[in-house]
C-alpha cells in the first residue's frame, strides 16, 4: 500500500531505524532521533543501490515521488542516478571554485611568471579589480556577453571609455586562458566587438615650438622644489624615455664608463631591454645625483623611503608647479617633443629615432636582437639632441639639418 501524507506525518521514532514503504522503490526511513529521510532503492548494472532524495518535511511525499520518477527516467536512459548526482555536485563545486576572480588571479600569476613589466602587471590587476564587483564571484562558464557588457558599461558611465575598452581586452585574455585550461568553452568578450563607445583619440600634451621648448627648459632649471625632482625633470628631455622607465632607473643599470643606461626588460613596456646612450649633459646630471641618492637602489627615490621610486604623479606635479597645465605639457610629452623635433631635422633615419623611442617590436626574437640596433647612430643622435636643447635653453639659433 502506498503512503499517505497523514501516515508520513504521524510516523514516530522507535529504538531502531525502520522503513515506511511507498511504491516503486521509494520509502521513508525513520531514525531513532526523529529524522525522516526519503530513500529510493534501485538496481544498476546488477547491483543494488540506494539514492538519498532529501528529508521530510523539507521534501514532501509528492516531491519525493517526483524525484523517484526522475531517477527512473535516468535509469531508462542507462544513467546511474547516484553517479549523476555526484557529477552534478562536482560541477557545482567546480563552478564555485572557477569564478571569474579565481581564474583571473591564476592568469595574473601566470603572466607575472613571464616577467611582464611592473606597469603591465599593475594595470592588469587594476582592470580585474574594476570588474570584480560585477563578475568576481560569478562562475566563468555562466558569464554571458550581455552580462559582461553591463559590467563594462558601468565603467563607460563614468566617462572612462578607453578604460572600458582595455578592460574588455583584459577580460578576453582571461577567458582565452580559461578556455585553454578547460574551464570555459566560449569567450564572451569577443562577442562585444563594436559594442563599446570608441573614445576620441587624445595625445599626451607636449611642446614642440623651439622658443617654447627653450622656455620650458629654463623653467626647469629654475625649479625650487626637491633637487631630486629637479634632476629628473632636467634628465627626462635628454633621454626621452617613458616616465615609468625614468622613475625606476637604478644605479646598477648605469654604466658611466660606457656612457650607457640599460633599462631591464622588466621595466620596459614591450618587455625587452633598452639601451639609452648618455650624452655629456646627461652624465653631468647623473654625477650631481650620485652623492644625493647612490646609497639606495634608485636614482630618483621616494621622499619616504629610498627603497621605492618616486611616484607617477611627482613629475607631472612638478610641471604644474612651474605653471604648465595638463593641456600644456606632461612628463610623457617629452617623448613627442623629441620625436617631432628629431624627425624635423631630417638628419636621422626614422628607424634610428623609432629604435631610440623603444617603439614596439611585436616579434619577441627580433626585439631581443634589435634592442642594440643602430646603436652608433643613436649615440651620435643623443649627443646632438642634448647640444640642441642647450642651444634652445640659451636662445641660440636653431640647429640646421646636415
Amino acid at each position: 500500500m502506498s503512503l499517505t501524507d497523514l501516515a508520513v506525518r504521524a510516523a514516530k521514532p522507535k529504538a531502531r531505524p525502520y522503513k515506511l514503504t511507498d511504491s516503486g522503490g521509494l520509502y521513508l526511513l525513520v531514525k531513532p532521533g526523529g529524522g525522516k529521510l526519503w530513500r529510493y532503492d534501485y538496481r544498476y548494472a546488477s547491483k543494488r543501490k540506494t539514492l538519498a532524495l532529501g528529508a521530510y518535511p523539507s521534501k514532501s511525499l509528492a516531491e519525493a515521488r517526483r524525484a523517484r520518477d526522475d531517477a527512473k527516467e535516468q535509469l531508462e536512459q542507462r544513467i546511474d542516478p547516484a553517479e549523476a548526482r555526484k557529477l552534478e555536485k562536482l560541477a557545482i563545486t567546480r563552478a564555485a571554485e572557477n569564478t571569474f576572480e579565481a581564474i583571473a588571479e591564476e592568469w595574473l600569476q601566470k603572466i607575472g611568471r613571464e616577467d611582464r613589466a611592473d606597469v603591465t602587471m599593475t594595470k592588469a590587476r587594476w582592470f580585474v579589480k574594476l570588474l570584480a564587483p560585477s563578475l568576481g564571484n560569478r562562475p566563468i562558464t555562466a558569464i554571458t556577453a550581455p552580462e559582461l557588457l553591463i559590467a563594462l558599461r558601468k565603467i563607460e558611465a563614468r566617462g572612462k571609455y578607453e578604460t572600458a575598452r582595455r578592460a574588455r581586452s583584459t577580460t578576453g585574455r582571461i577567458f582565452r586562458y580559461a578556455i585553454a585550461t578547460g574551464r570555459a568553452e566560449r569567450n564572451p568578450a569577443a562577442d562585444l566587438a563594436g559594442a563599446l563607445i570608441v573614445p576620441k583619440v587624445t595625445h599626451h600634451a607636449t611642446i614642440i615650438e623651439p622658443n617654447a621648448i627653450g622656455g620650458l627648459l629654463r623653467s626647469i632649471d629654475a625649479y625650487t622644489g626637491s633637487p631630486i625632482v629637479r634632476a629628473a625633470l632636467r634628465l627626462l628631455p635628454l633621454v626621452f624615455v617613458r616616465p615609468v622607465e625614468l622613475r625606476h632607473a637604478r644605479w646598477s643599470d648605469i654604466d658611466v664608463q660606457a656612457a650607457r643606461w640599460t633599462i631591464p626588460a622588466s621595466i620596459m613596456k614591450m618587455r625587452t631591454p633598452h639601451i639609452v646612450p648618455l650624452s655629456r649633459q646627461a652624465l653631468a646630471i647623473i654625477g650631481e645625483l650620485r652623492p644625493l641618492t647612490s646609497d639606495g637602489p634608485y636614482l630618483f627615490p621616494s621622499m619616504r623611503t629610498i627603497e621605492r621610486a618616486i611616484s607617477e604623479n611627482t613629475l607631472n606635479g612638478a610641471l604644474r608647479r612651474l605653471g604648465y597645465t595638463g593641456d600644456d605639457m606632461t612628463s610623457h610629452g617629452f617623448r613627442s617633443m623629441a620625436s617631432t623635433s628629431l624627425n624635423e631635422m631630417s638628419r636621422w633615419n626614422p628607424d634610428v629615432i623609432e629604435r631610440q623611442l623603444a617603439h614596439g617590436e611585436r616579434n619577441a626574437v627580433r626585439a631581443a636582437y634589435n634592442y642594440a640596433q643602430h646603436l652608433k647612430e643613436r649615440t651620435e643622435m643623443m649627443q646632438v639632441w642634448a647640444d640642441h636643447l642647450d642651444e634652445l635653453r640659451l636662445k641660440k639659433p636653431l640647429m640646421t639639418s646636415a
